[in-house]
């Protein structure tokens, strides 16, 4: 049975680089494509729109975890089976959701994550894996379960898995949120080799330093 796949760009301020995630989204055979516009100030809603994806504009910022659950609800809503999501400042390469949704099912599992950290030649930047290998200590911590990227954004779920993982955290600490849901449901998990690319604009947005200090605060408060 052919599979409704749906594919959740939570965005903010990505005018530069939305429309290019779009068109290699589109490239590798997904059409069904829900940007979520959390708040930008920029054009991101404008030109996803004129690339004909569904457009959900949330009137102020309420951060990436809000952002993706407004995104899967959608999706759910509108009978998806399998729900992707995948960051906008383009560090993933939206030809690797094939391989996430063939494991997917080749493994019967209910998640599979993208891992930027299985594949040895990723050029990654030292702060990302500093503040990766913290965030996965305190994932385990907080969930008993070990990731080699528990901060990945590329990530497929079956929809069954979809429902009850209902993101209650507003910011990035929503991927340990998501973790912290495959222990409590039972959810079986999967990681798979993905590829990234990272430029001077992009490590400013996003999980940079800074930000990932804040996340790794609020994650602290959780223990």
């Amino acid at each position: 049975m052919l599979q409704k796949v749906y594919i959740i760009i939570p965005a903010k301020n990505e005018d530069p680089r939305i429309g290019g995630v779009i068109r290699e989204i589109k490239d590798a055979g997904y059409n069904n494509i829900i940007v979520v516009n959390d708040g930008s100030s920029d054009d991101t809603e404008f030109i996803s729109r004129a690339m004909g994806v569904d457009v959900i504009s949330h009137p102020i910022n309420l951060g990436a975890g809000a952002a993706t659950q407004t995104g899967i609800q959608y999706a759910l809503s509108l009978g998806a089976d399998i729900v992707v999501t995948i960051d906008a400042d383009h560090q993933h390469f939206p030809s690797d959701i094939t391989n996430l949704i063939d494991s997917l099912n080749r493994y019967a599992a209910d998640i599979a994550i993208g891992s930027r950290f299985l594949r040895k030649d990723n050029d990654i930047p030292i702060s990302r894996l500093i503040y990766n290998r913290i965030a996965n200590v305190i994932t385990f911590c907080l969930t008993g379960l070990k990731m080699t990227d528990s901060q990945s954004g590329l990530k497929a779920m079956r929809s069954g898995f979809a429902k009850k993982c209902n993101i209650q955290s507003e910011g990035f600490e929503f991927c340990v949120e998501i973790i912290r849901n495959i222990k409590i449901h039972k959810a079986s998990v999967i990681e798979i080799p993905i590829r990234v690319r990272y430029t001077a604009e992009t490590l400013n947005k996003g999980q940079n330093l800074l930000q990932g200090i804040k996340t790794l605060q609020k994650l602290l408060r959780q223990i």
